[in-house]
């Protein structure tokens, strides 16, 4: 029998498997480096717009994940993220999004760019119109130095546009920047949408984190997320903020972990995990306390809020039923905000 190669698949690399059977050869599925989006547009400050992607390279066979959409899930982004050392340039790639929950019928979604800490500045992408899972492939660059960038944060807004032209928020998605130094080159990335807390912050501000407990290795885990709202001492010559994780038994202290500062933010992101042992019969005694603090001048610190989570020995409320919650679903993450109190207390 006789395999004829179509003229339209001619140009691609096929191998010999016997004297009249060829297969076509398997393409490498990572684009090569000239194909990847790169900056080549005007300067408009600190961010311009640049080119487009092209969306094939971004296909990935056998994805399950557009067939199997979870309860409550807000939708799905996928983008890519690549920084550029010595060009101190930050090439963010906006891909495509899928099972936007949209308020009516029909969705016209776009998205907004922001470089956190700085809210005011931002980019902004064409408006796709009647789709629930738009096609973007835009790319957008950053001027971001290397000595910051471990402590930016790239949040994705998604809005729908209705005919009106008012934007409704659909979601976010929070990338910090730490995260692609630990990779080679460029990465693509999908993640869930995530809904925008609308409540006011607290008097002294409001934190987020997850809590796990794995009691097959005894492991307590803590994802400090990110702050909101908190009240920053106007006098200090500079802005840090870093949060104190301590796990108390007893009320003695067993162990105290940091997260990094992060500059300049009211509203600072941190997404760092920290982990303490802890036996199951330590549970009924044993509770983490979180503290905010701004870093002063030397070695000094000055705490904005508190907060602590534990069994009924010690909490009632949110932090109750988030420690609860934490021992219904075992090596599940839990997350909430809490309000931070303060207190004059060492």
């Amino acid at each position: 029998m006789l395999f004829v190669v179509p003229t339209s698949l001619q140009s691609q690399d096929w191998m010999a498997l016997s004297s009249r059977v060829w297969a076509q050869f398997p393409q490498d599925p990572c684009p090569a480096a000239e194909l990847l989006p790169h900056a080549t547009g005007s300067n408009l400050g600190d961010v311009c717009v640049v080119g487009t992607i092209n969306p094939e390279l971004y296909k990935f066979p056998g994805d399950k994940s557009e067939t199997i959409f979870p309860k409550g899930c807000l939708g799905w982004l996928w983008f890519s993220v690549e920084y550029q050392q010595e060009a101190e340039r930050l090439l963010v790639g906006l891909i495509k999004a899928q099972r936007l929950q949209a308020p009516s019928e029909t969705c016209s979604p776009l998205v907004k760019l922001h470089l956190l800490p700085d809210e005011r500045c931002f980019l902004q992408s064409k408006t796709r119109h009647r789709t629930c899972s738009p096609q973007f492939d835009e790319h957008f660059v950053f001027q971001v130095s290397s000595k910051s960038v471990t402590q930016r944060v790239v949040r994705f807004l998604v809005y729908h546009v209705d005919r009106q032209r008012k934007h409704q928020l659909l979601g976010q998605v929070l990338f910090p920047l730490k995260e692609i130094l630990e990779r080679d080159g460029q990465c693509i990335i999908w993640r869930d949408l995530e809904a925008e807390s609308l409540e006011p912050p607290s008097e002294f501000g409001d934190l987020q984190f997850c809590l796990s407990y794995n009691d097959c290795l005894n492991c307590l885990t803590v994802v400090v997320l990110q702050a909101k709202g908190l009240r920053l001492q106007e006098d200090a010559s500079f802005v840090s903020m870093f949060v104190r994780v301590s796990l108390i038994n007893h009320n003695k202290f067993v162990k105290c972990k940091k997260t990094s500062a992060v500059l300049g933010s009211a509203d600072p992101v941190y997404n760092e995990t920290f982990s303490f042992r802890a036996d199951p019969t330590e549970l009924d005694t044993a509770s983490l306390r979180l503290t905010v603090l701004q870093s002063m001048e030397g070695d000094k610190s000055h705490e904005l809020g508190r907060l602590v989570v534990g069994p009924y020995m010690y909490t009632r409320g949110k932090e109750l039923e988030h420690w609860n919650e934490m021992l219904s679903k075992p090596k599940g993450l839990v997350r909430h905000w809490h309000a931070l109190c303060h207190t004059t207390e060492p």
